[in-house]
């Protein structure tokens, strides 16, 4: 543990009445891609000005190396902070815009030119040094503002959803990049998004958040797979979620059918929440499904369909290679393991 850089402990913070983070609790090491990942208005963009020193927690700490932040100015904080908006100065060349912060702080411009150099070939601009950042696309002119707050050296880089004016395409591209460009400077990346794509592409680990409060940490993987509650499920990636009841250790009631899966530990005839992922379901012969439906509509997605089956009164989303007929009965199964368990919270 002594590879913590920042440790949030029960950190707080309101706006008027509006408590927009609620006693939230976490840690990031040194040279890690965490993200902070959720809904609009779920308190990832506060988490992130807290840290950066923008906004001030109403209570609880926030630690860096080992020293208590809280009151400390954002200039005094060794982070840097790069948003959606680059704030690139539209009259500075690329050389410039990215000197600047090095010029604020009166080094030898050999010294600087040492360290434009290094920092643009890093981010693939090397040569660009003259361009002007207004004949720059929006790509080129992420990487400049990367590559400005990079060359500080600070020891945790913060982004605000910083992909989010990109086109679909070169987000894709410069998903891979950012991971890339964090791996080669070994800087602690704390990234803010609500797009679970980029989040699991890029991060370490991920914490997610809803209404202020942190639902579940853990990897990209884990979070994915083992999601700890129905809100979690169904903002990573797609899920079917229906209601059940666990008779037993391995015994699961599904709309009045035992259903066998590979969970235990719940009480009998426990209420839970049921996540079974579209693609872990399977169209199968009639006499080897679980259920069977009617299908309701076919989407063509590029590298599979989207189908859904209406089937005991409810809607089942499936990812397939294989394509049905409409309005054709099929019927559907999965193996025990693609059912995961979890318990329904009290309303």
């Amino acid at each position: 543990m002594n590879n913590i850089i920042i440790d949030v402990k029960n950190v707080a913070k309101s706006f008027g009445e509006e408590k927009v983070v609620r006693e939230i609790s976490f840690y990031v090491k040194e040279r890690e891609f965490i993200t902070i990942l959720g809904p609009s208005g779920c308190g990832k963009t506060t988490t992130l000005r807290m840290i950066a020193g923008f906004e001030y927690a109403d209570s609880g700490e926030i630690v860096f190396e080992g020293k208590n932040i809280n009151n400390l100015p954002a200039n005094e904080r060794e982070i840097n902070t790069v948003f959606q908006k680059y704030a690139l100065f539209p009259h500075m060349n690329i050389y410039d815009n990215v000197a600047f912060g090095l010029r604020i702080k009166k080094l030898n411009e050999k010294v600087i030119k040492e360290k434009v150099t290094r920092i643009l070939k890093l981010v693939n601009l090397a040569g660009f040094e003259k361009r002007s950042v207004n004949a720059l696309s929006g790509g080129q002119q992420q990487r400049v503002a990367i590559a400005r707050a990079l060359v500080n050296e600070p020891k945790v880089l913060l982004l605000d959803e910083p992909l989010g004016a990109l086109d679909l395409k070169l987000r894709k591209e410069m998903q891979f990049e950012l991971k890339k460009m964090q791996q080669e400077s070994g800087i602690t990346f704390i990234y803010v998004t609500h797009d679970q794509e980029e989040a699991l592409t890029m991060s370490d680990t991920i914490i997610v958040m809803n209404e202020g409060e942190i639902q579940q940490i853990g990897t990209p993987i884990d979070i994915y797979n083992e999601p700890k509650n129905s809100f979690v499920a169904d903002f990573i990636g797609e899920s079917n979620i229906f209601d059940g009841r666990m008779m037993g250790d391995y015994k699961l009631t599904l709309y009045d059918k035992e259903i066998e899966c590979v969970d235990k530990g719940f009480k009998e005839n426990q209420k839970v929440d049921v996540v079974i992922r579209p693609e872990d379901i399977t169209i199968v012969d009639k006499e080897e499904g679980l259920f069977q439906g009617l299908v309701k509509s076919i989407v063509f997605k590029g590298v599979h369909y989207e189908i859904l089956v209406e089937s005991m009164g409810a809607l089942w989303m499936i990812h397939s290679t294989d394509m049905p007929e409409l309005e054709s009965r099929v019927a559907m199964t999965w193996d025990p393991e693609d059912i995961h368990i979890m318990e329904k919270k009290d309303v």
